[in-house]
């Protein structure tokens, strides 16, 4: 038989006793009831001080231990299973080279997009200032200078011919030619 199914069974009978008594108590007499309750409650004391006595300290302390150490084990679980978890979540958080590295492409590409695009823009206004002011300057001065050149030439040109041609005319009516001034044959061979 199992200890404990008999300390049970030994509590129950010491209860259905003292449950006797009380009937007693109230049926019987109030002396029979109280004499019998008190020879109950007597062995009851008796009973339990019995059981102290063939108590096993050492069992108390292996239940004990028992207990905390299911107690711990327990606790001591939950707390890895939370390291555990934290764990994993600083696992799946970046480390510092990756961040340094995302960081690094994403701030260098933002970088050359923006000095493109800011040098781009800068050397296309400078270059169209710069290319219209010249281009406006070298051809002013070049118009002007060619086209000096060439009216003075043609002018030059036509009052040569226009003055050649009245001489010749002039000429041609007095049928002399003014003293130093050559004929067009004259001049067509010196000018070759």
């Amino acid at each position: 038989m199992n200890p404990s199914r008999v300390d049970f069974l030994v509590d129950l009978a010491y209860g259905a006793m003292i449950f006797v008594s009380v009937v007693l108590f109230n049926f019987v007499g109030t002396r029979v009831g109280i004499a019998f309750g008190l020879g109950v409650m007597v062995s009851y004391v008796i009973h339990v001080v019995w059981k102290m006595a063939r108590f096993d300290p050492e069992w108390m302390t292996k239940e004990v231990t028992q207990n905390v150490e299911d107690t711990l084990t327990r606790e001591v679980d939950e707390v890895i299973d939370k390291l555990e978890t934290v764990n994993e979540r600083v696992d799946r958080r970046p480390r510092t080279e990756e961040v340094e590295e995302t960081v690094d492409e994403k701030v260098g590409e933002k970088v050359d997009e923006t000095v493109v695009d800011k040098v781009d823009d800068t050397v296309d206004e400078t270059v169209d200032e710069t290319v219209e002011q010249k281009v406006e300057q070298t051809v002013d001065e070049t118009v002007e200078e060619k086209v000096e050149e060439t009216v003075d030439e043609k002018v030059e040109r036509k009052v040569e011919e226009t003055v050649d041609e009245k001489v010749g005319e002039i000429a041609t009516e007095d049928g002399s030619t003014p003293e130093g001034e050559s004929t067009d044959d004259d001049r067509s061979e010196t000018s070759d």
